[in-house]
């Protein structure tokens, strides 16, 4: 094999954190080549646009940075450097205007991905950034230099600092297969089990359910848990019946306490309210409200609003007996036990929890076992849902990378 590439600075993963870590790079002056396995960049960006790419989030921001849980203080640097506000005015930079939906997510006005992304690429190229597509990684040779297969045969590349943003587990077939773990692992670098997160659950559905339900909206509802420390979380918002259980963006808001329940106990249960707008003394009210020859279900329609896959889920749980018992039905419209048996596989969740554990690096987010090597996005070890937090918090670690390798190499 030939004598090594030389590149100042390789970033590996041509998705959110590594362009805008390249971005960073080469605003500062430094010679940027981004490696990309795949044949076109952000092709997880782009699948997370379908329906509309939720950029950021608009809610208060000291709220936002909460979202975090567990990781906020280490996030929080970060966040404060590329704040929401930022990721907005970043896109602005690009020609690509957002607005703030009713949920208070923010999006393109147009929506779309596709835009965002190719005016990006185009930027970074007049900036001098080089992508090298069909380029995958394989991790380090005995001199430590990078190697790479291509479709022309394998080649090694040794560079001045590197840049590690190859994402974690989910939607493997868009790039982010978890191929980077045994190489990391060789050398030492301390990593927390990669699980699914922002994920759909298992529920022992029966089959008359399955086949009348799937793909049914349950909305409007309020989801309820109560940790292992006895704190009750509960929020609004909406789910999808499945086949193989529920999913949306109001059970992926939940899906790190449920996989932790499940772990622990081997299953988890939480209560939906299916009359979130309804106190419990009214619908009790509705339900002793005289409903002469009408049948149950044309009474739960009328007087609570309650039909379709809401009171098909009321017949799953509570049986024929206890469906006609006004008491007992009125309980759970406002409290439904809906019981999860397993987190759907990382092929499937929308992003994965585990990765690299910030103690195996240092402030700038460089390896401590392995110095001149950083890494950003969802290789590391954090998680938030769905609502925009994800991203801001990818482009945050890509800004806050590329600061850290400046002044690394400075110092060398």
């Amino acid at each position: 094999m030939s004598d090594p590439r030389v590149d100042q600075v390789a970033v590996i993963g041509g998705g959110p954190a590594g362009l805008m870590a390249a971005e960073g790079l080469a605003r500062a002056g430094i010679s940027v080549t981004v490696y990309e396995a795949k044949p076109s960049l952000g092709r997880k960006f782009l699948r997370a646009g379908i329906g509309g790419l939720n950029l950021t989030h608009g809610e208060d921001y000291q709220k936002f940075c909460t979202r975090y849980e567990a990781r906020q203080p280490q996030l929080q640097p970060m966040l404060d450097r590329f704040s929401p506000s930022a990721v907005r005015a970043w896109a602005a930079e690009l020609g690509i205007e957002t607005f703030e939906g009713s949920s208070g997510r923010v999006f393109p006005v147009d929506m779309k991905a596709a835009p965002l992304l190719r005016a990006w690429v185009h930027r970074l190229r007049a900036q001098g950034v080089r992508f090298r597509l069909r380029h995958r990684w394989l991790g380090w040779n005995e001199t430590q230099a990078l190697r790479f297969a291509t479709p022309d045969g394998e080649i090694e590349v040794a560079a001045q600092a590197t840049v590690l943003a190859l994402g974690g587990g989910s939607w493997p077939q868009l790039g982010s297969d978890a191929s980077w773990l045994p190489w990391l692992e060789e050398k030492g670098v301390d990593i927390a089990p990669l699980q699914s997160a922002n994920c759909g659950f298992d529920v022992a559905w029966s089959d008359h359910f399955k086949e009348g339900f799937a793909g049914e909206q349950v909305k409007p509802v309020a989801l309820s848990f109560t940790d292992a420390q006895g704190v009750v979380h509960r929020r609004q918002g909406e789910l999808v019946a499945t086949e193989y259980g529920l999913e949306g963006s109001l059970i992926y808001a939940f899906s790190r306490h449920l996989r932790d329940a499940i772990l622990a106990d081997g299953q988890a249960t939480f209560t939906l309210d299916l009359a979130p707008g309804r106190s419990a003394e009214r619908v009790m009210k509705e339900l002793t409200h005289p409903r002469g020859a009408r049948s149950i279900s044309s009474h739960l329609q009328s007087r609570v609003g309650i039909k379709g896959v809401k009171a098909a889920l009321l017949r799953e749980t509570l049986g024929k007996e206890a469906y006609t018992d006004t008491s007992q039905l009125a309980e759970a419209i406002k409290a439904l036990p809906v019981v999860v048996k397993a987190a759907r596989p990382m092929a499937e969740s929308i992003s994965t929890a585990g990765g690299v554990r910030f103690e195996a690096l240092d402030e700038r987010l460089m390896l401590t076992s392995v110095p001149g090597v950083f890494v950003a996005g969802e290789m590391l070890d954090w998680e938030a849902p769905t609502g925009g937090y994800l991203l801001t918090a990818c482009l945050a670690q890509g800004a806050w990378v590329a600061e850290g390798v400046r002044d690394w190499l400075s110092a060398s």
